[in-house]
């Protein structure tokens, strides 16, 4: 299947995901080598992101599934709704700066509150350019955490 009909498949259940709900919201899609990125302008889009995300994290997972149904293909699939993924990394960025800083200070581990796996990698992706902590995930889901360690020398 071409790279174009998995853009095409990722619009149409982002579509009908707005249309079943009854949300009054308006579909882009994009592709480039890294991956396809489903995005839901408008107005009123909470129903969309959900309490901390979990119903965009699922409308993720959900088109991901669909869209590569039946194909050898695989590409990352990226669900946004009006920017709230670029607010949110920023958040979390802003958590994992203050807990590297705290964990550096104090010496010692610091757990963050569980979050999804979609902020954990945002997380894990932001501190990794730091030498000076490490980052893990404990415990299991939907508890599961990440953790930010001083490195020992």
């Amino acid at each position: 299947m071409a790279e174009t009909d998995m853009a095409t498949r990722v619009a149409d259940v982002l579509e009908t995901i707005t249309d079943g709900l009854g949300v009054d919201a308006e579909v882009r899609v994009s592709e480039d080598g890294e991956g396809i990125r489903g995005e839901y302008l408008g107005e009123d889009l909470g129903l969309l992101i959900g309490h901390h995300g979990q119903t965009i994290d699922a409308i993720q997972h959900l088109t991901y599934r669909i869209a590569f149904r039946g194909s050898d293909a695989r590409k990352r699939v990226t669900v946004d709704a009006a920017g709230y993924r670029e607010r949110r990394a920023d958040a979390l960025c802003a958590v994992a700066d203050q807990a590297a800083e705290a964990a550096v200070r104090e010496h010692r581990a610091v757990a963050l509150d569980p979050m999804s796996a979609v902020e954990r990698r945002v997380v894990h992706e932001h501190l990794k350019t730091r030498h000076d902590v490490e980052t893990y995930s404990e415990g299991q889901e939907p508890s599961r955490r990440l953790v930010v360690a001083p490195v020992v020398d």
